[in-house]
């Protein structure tokens, strides 16, 4: 038991933790145990047996009864003077706790320290040993300890609240629980500028001591001590201690950026596949870690018992239901793993959805391997598209209730930013723009995944979003090469979602020769180059000479490629290097195009040449002779009125009547 100084004034007070009765109705120098039965060391044959578990006590019924109320119910409410045996299967904190209370009851000392103290209080109250039998019994006494020594120290708090893990729910009814939960709650909350008491502080890299020997460990005077300095103790206890824990600390008024760590540090103990790190932990032979049963599953394959995966869901359950509500007190990639395992393990719906809502928060922190989450609702899809088209909703109605968040800073940037957090607010979308053009184009690789799917996830953001669309681009390009079956309508229709007049230089050119597209998108594409060139060469100044000019479109051009996502840049490594032959193949085509027109003239007029000089038929002739008049008098009938009749009317009227002569 570690030292403090209440811990001190309280051993004074009680006899230095050991108690011990001054009556004794049977004089004993201590019991033997034999096998499993305890026998007590007296000349007195013993008159009754209780029997607790699997252990057998062979005790005296005097002693019992005179600080026993319990007993003395059993014996004297069964109405059988010989009843020799008592079946005490229901006790709490088991053979242990009843063999300290069974020497308190013969006089012997007994040793109170924070293992065995909670057990033996609501042993206590289970054998009813109160003062109205004897003053001074054991329900008063173990109560003495444990509130003037137990609860002053932070130690023995931790030790006595990891102990009533077995002693539901007899330990809530007597308000161990509780009081515990609110001692170490005050410690917590205390200015780590007063600590003066030991704690285990984060694992180092080496094995943890053991709590047995932290006494040398105790922080010193010019020891500064860290604020997440609780967080490995309080992390051994049960989930559901440490909600209680956490919910005591709240109601004193911690940061809740503190109460998120202390969160995910947990959540990284007992759930070990939640988290990348954690790793520090294996290997440690502490013993207090000796009781710590995990409850995790090791791998994805690893399906564990029933049992492990109610506890599980339980766990995960409870961190989402303690999380704080206020924004970035947890990281977005820590709310993405637990949504993970969430969905695997089928949590509630309604956290679910609650989880949901709180990663659309700071989705604009999220990373593209935590948003990879599998579909594990039996669904045709490798990746839960849906899933995520629901936290994209959930950040765009976040953005619109609260567009100039005072905190927009990812949460490991906290503590350096010092920026102005609006100037960083309209850049949140433009982050989420890239996150799910990079999210479209690995789930576009699946196969089963519907055309509507895709576009429904790819026009979930407004236009103004993206200033560029290459990954967009990338995206549907990867859905095309994954889809390669589509018609000639779907493919105009996914190409719908990106707009040519956003793509860079770079995908213009990889969409120019691009197969996959349809011929119209690729007009498209080239029009849209063909105007930005244009439109830039009209805004060049005739005074501005030499290379000043290109400047700021080679530095608009890095930018635009130190945006776009690296595996789209990797993916036109290829393309970039046809440009130069692409140029050629136009040149030549434009050449050839000259030729052929050229050509069709001379085709043409040897044409005219050959029909002048068959002109042997009256019908070709007057054919011609009609054409030319015609012609001649086309442009002076513009300028002449309707009043009289024109010689080409005259002329149709002759031509008619001709032709009516002919035929």
């Amino acid at each position: 038991m570690w030292e403090s100084e209440s811990e001190s004034v309280g051993r004074r007070e009680y006899g230095d933790g050991v108690l011990s009765s001054s009556k004794q109705g049977v004089k004993t120098d201590g019991f033997e145990r034999r096998d499993q039965s305890w026998y007590v060391a007296t000349d007195i044959q013993s008159d009754i047996l209780v029997q607790v578990g699997d252990v057998s006590f062979h005790l005296h019924k005097y002693p019992l009864l005179s600080r026993c109320g319990r007993m003395n119910r059993f014996i004297y409410e069964s109405r059988d003077a010989d009843l020799n045996k008592i079946v005490l299967d229901d006790l709490p904190g088991g053979p242990d706790a009843f063999e300290l209370a069974a020497k308190f009851c013969y006089g012997l000392a007994v040793d109170l320290t924070a293992a065995n103290i909670s057990g033996l209080r609501c042993t206590a109250e289970y054998l009813e040993m109160t003062e109205d039998l004897e003053e001074g019994n054991l329900i008063f006494k173990t109560e003495a300890f444990l509130s003037y020594v137990v609860l002053s120290s932070w130690r023995d708090s931790i030790l006595v609240l990891k102990s009533c893990e077995q002693l539901s729910p007899w330990a809530e009814t007597l308000q161990i629980v509780r009081r515990c939960s609110e001692s170490i709650a005050w410690k917590a909350c205390a200015n780590p500028r007063g600590i003066k008491w030991a704690y285990t502080g984060r694992p180092t890299k080496v094995s943890s001591p053991n709590w047995n020997e932290m006494k040398e460990s105790s922080p010193n005077r010019n020891q500064q001590v860290p604020p997440d300095w609780w967080f490995e103790d309080v992390s051994i206890l049960r989930i559901d201690h440490f909600v209680r824990v956490v919910t005591a600390i709240k109601v004193k008024g911690m940061r809740f950026e503190l109460i998120g760590a202390a969160i995910m540090h947990y959540a990284s103990k007992w759930l070990p596949g939640l988290m990348n790190e954690d790793k520090a932990d294996e290997g440690s032979n502490s013993s207090w870690r000796s009781g710590l049963h995990m409850i995790v599953a090791g791998t994805k394959e690893d399906h564990s018992s029933s049992v492990q995966v109610r506890q599980q869901r339980l766990i995960i359950e409870s961190l989402i239901s303690i999380i704080p509500t206020q924004k970035d007190c947890v990281t977005c990639s820590f709310l993405l793993r637990l949504l993970r395992m969430a969905n695997k393990l089928t949590v509630a719906p309604a956290l679910v959805t609650e989880l949901e809502k709180r990663v659309g928060m700071q989705f604009d922190q999220a990373a593209l391997p935590d948003l990879l989450i599998p579909s594990y609702n039996k669904s045709e899809t490798l990746y839960d598209v849906d899933l995520v088209h629901r936290l994209l909703e959930h950040f765009l109605v976040q953005e619109q209730t609260e567009p100039l968040s005072p905190s927009r800073q990812p949460f490991t940037e906290k503590n350096t930013y010092e920026g102005n957090p609006r100037s960083n607010a309209p850049n949140a979308k433009m982050r989420v723009a890239r996150l799910v053009d990079s999210y479209l184009t690995e789930v576009a690789r699946d196969r089963n995944l519907s055309l509507t799917k895709f576009q429904v996830l790819a026009e979930a953001l407004p236009e103004f979003a993206r200033t560029c669309d290459d990954g967009l681009y990338r995206a549907v390009d990867s859905y095309l090469k994954a889809h390669p079956t589509l018609s000639e309508h779907e493919r105009k229709r996914l190409c719908r979602v990106m707009d040519c007049q956003k793509l860079s230089m770079d995908a213009c050119m990889h969409a120019a020769q691009n197969e996959r597209l349809p011929l119209r998108v690729v007009v498209q594409v080239l029009f849209s180059e063909q105007v930005k060139i244009s439109n830039a060469i009209a805004n060049i100044s005739p005074k501005e000479t030499g290379e000043s000019h290109y400047q700021p479109m080679i530095s608009a051009r890095k930018a635009l490629l130190e945006g776009t996502p690296q595996s789209f840049q990797e993916g036109w490594a290829t393309a970039k290097k046809d440009i130069n032959t692409l140029k050629f193949e136009l040149e030549s085509t434009k050449a050839k195009y000259l030729e052929l027109q050229h050509d069709m003239e001379n085709l043409q007029r040897q044409f005219d040449k050959m029909s002048k000089q068959k002109q042997s038929s009256g019908w070709s002739s007057g054919w011609k002779k009609l054409s030319k008049l015609t012609k001649m008098t086309g442009s002076e009938t513009q300028d002449i009125g309707p009043q009289n009749p024109t010689p080409v009317e005259q002329t149709r009227k002759t031509a008619r009547r001709w032709r009516n002569s002919i035929s």
